[in-house]
């Protein structure tokens, strides 16, 4: 099956709602109509830039998607602070990142809340871009492999096949993440592969066609070589995301 490639740009806590029209105006009117075709285009953005970034979409019938970074495990209630999904889903989101590295660091999100928050995001009717990767210790010590499978089993658990078909995985080394350094493109082909075969126990039929992103530093110098190998669908882009000349040059690469 197919998969159209998908380039999602995390800004994680940087771009005003001011910076963020002038960011997504520039990209999308340099971009090629007919690129839009071959590649899926999303910004995830700050909470603050949700509404800003939803009416340019919509005003500008521009041909790009949106998401948030983090979604709330809770539908509703005394959670303050918390983004729920039905919120997100009634500013037009269509996805949402889950269990980036930096939200189990820093926030001590376990698997078990990964777990929680994705179930909350399909609830909504949002496809999570759940978030796995290894440290530079595990992989040192040969156990990256299964530390990640772990993960998506751990994210993933108890869904049916119809549910995973609408989930996306990003693959992001924890040791390539605002580093400068990147997997190769076979070191990072070997885990999007044991993936697929993973997702392929999981989804049976569905798994063909459920997106892998690569997430460690991709860019516009190593992003071409990335992106052809067979089973890497994508990119969750980081600091190449701010600069739409940057992310311009991703998004033609995977077109």
């Amino acid at each position: 099956m197919a998969r159209t490639p998908l380039i999602a740009g995390n800004w994680k806590m940087n771009l005003d709602h001011v910076e963020a029209i002038g960011s997504v105006q520039k990209f999308a009117f340099s971009l090629p109509k007919d690129y839009y075709e071959k590649v899926d285009v999303a910004y995830m953005v700050p909470f603050t830039d949700i509404r800003t970034i939803q009416t340019l979409v919509e005003g500008d019938k521009l041909q790009v998607t949106y998401g948030a970074q983090d979604i709330s495990k809770h539908e509703s209630g005394a959670f303050t602070g918390e983004v729920s999904g039905k919120m997100l889903a009634k500013l037009g989101c269509s996805y949402v990142v889950i269990g980036h590295s930096e939200r189990r660091e820093h926030h001590a999100e376990t698997d078990a809340v990964v777990h929680l928050k994705v179930k909350a995001a399909l609830a909504a009717g949002l496809a999570p871009i759940v978030c796995v990767g290894e440290s530079s210790e595990t992989r040192a010590a040969g156990e990256h492999l299964a530390f990640v499978t772990r993960q998506v089993a751990a994210a993933l658990e108890g869904l049916s096949a119809e549910e995973l078909a609408h989930a996306v995985i990003a693959y992001e080394p924890v040791w390539a993440i605002g580093t400068g350094k990147t997997a190769t493109p076979d070191q990072a082909q070997a885990v999007h592969a044991l993936l697929r075969a993973q997702l392929h126990h999981a989804a049976s039929e569905h798994a063909a066609g459920i997106r892998i992103l690569y997430g460690g530093s991709m860019n516009a110098a190593n992003a071409a070589e990335l992106l052809a190998q067979p089973d890497i669908d994508g990119g969750l882009i980081g600091g190449a995301a701010l600069k739409a000349a940057d992310f311009l040059k991703i998004v033609a690469a995977a077109a």
